[in-house]
C-alpha cells in the first residue's frame, strides 16, 4: 500500500478510510495481509484522486467512479506504434505496479514471472527494453542481464531488494533500483534509457 499511496500522493490511512467506507476498491491479501492493488484498481484510485483534487468530496469521487464502471476504457491513440516493455518479475505487486506505470505513459508491456519464459519472450518476440528482478527463478536474474545483454542492445533496468547494484551493472544492466520501486524515479529511468528513437527502432535477437 506504501508504494501505491506513495505514487498518488495520498496517505496511506485515506487509502484504508476509502476502502472501509466505500468499499469500491478493495484490494486482495497477501498471506502477510499485505494490500495487492492489481493496475485496474490503480488505475480507478487516480480517478478519485484526481476528482478529489478538483474539489469533489470522496464521497462523490466514488459515485462517479461508479458510474465510469459502465463505459469501456479507450485505447491511447498511437499505442500501436509504442515502445515494448519486457517485466521480468515473479513478485506479482511489484509486476503489477510496475506495469501499470509503464502503460499509463503509453508503452505497451508483457510480463514473464520466470526466468526460462522471460528468455523464450526475449528470443521470439525482442522488447525495447528489459526490467529484470534479480531474485527471479531463485536469483537467476544476474544471469538473466548476461544473456540479454549477450544477444540484444536494448537498455536493461535491474531491480532487486537487496544492495546488488555492483553486479546488476557487471552483468550488463544499463541501470539499478531499489525494491520496492519508487513511482518517479522509475519512470524516469525508463525514459531516459529509451527516449524518443525507441518508437523507430526494431531490437533484434543475435545469435
Amino acid at each position: 500500500m506504501g508504494a501505491v499511496a506513495k505514487m498518488l500522493g495520498v496517505p496511506a490511512q485515506t487509502l484504508r478510510t476509502w476502502e472501509d467506507r466505500y468499499g469500491q476498491i478493495v484490494p486482495e491479501r497477501s498471506a502477510g495481509g499485505q494490500r495487492l492493488y492489481s493496475r485496474d484498481q490503480v488505475e480507478e484510485l487516480r480517478f478519485i484522486v484526481e476528482e478529489v483534487d478538483k474539489g469533489l468530496q470522496p464521497a462523490d469521487a466514488h459515485r462517479l467512479l461508479d458510474e465510469r464502471r459502465r463505459f469501456p476504457v479507450e485505447v491511447r491513440p498511437g499505442a500501436e506504434s509504442a515502445p515494448t516493455i519486457l517485466i521480468a518479475e515473479s513478485d506479482p505487486f511489484s509486476a503489477d505496479l510496475c506495469e501499470y506505470l509503464l502503460r499509463t505513459e503509453g508503452y505497451k508491456v508483457r510480463i514473464a514471472t520466470e526466468g526460462k519464459a522471460a528468455r523464450q519472450m526475449l528470443q521470439d518476440e525482442p522488447p525495447n527494453l528489459a526490467v529484470i528482478s534479480l531474485l527471479i527463478s531463485g536469483g537467476t536474474g544476474v544471469e538473466l542481464c548476461r544473456i540479454v545483454r549477450h544477444h540484444l542492445t536494448i537498455p536493461i533496468v535491474a531491480l532487486s531488494a537487496l544492495e546488488t547494484r555492483d553486479s546488476a551493472l557487471d552483468a550488463g544492466a544499463d541501470a539499478f533500483l531499489l525494491k520496492p520501486v519508487d513511482p518517479l524515479q522509475f519512470v524516469s529511468t525508463i525514459r531516459d534509457l529509451l527516449g524518443t528513437s525507441a518508437f523507430l527502432k526494431r531490437p533484434v535477437w543475435l545469435e
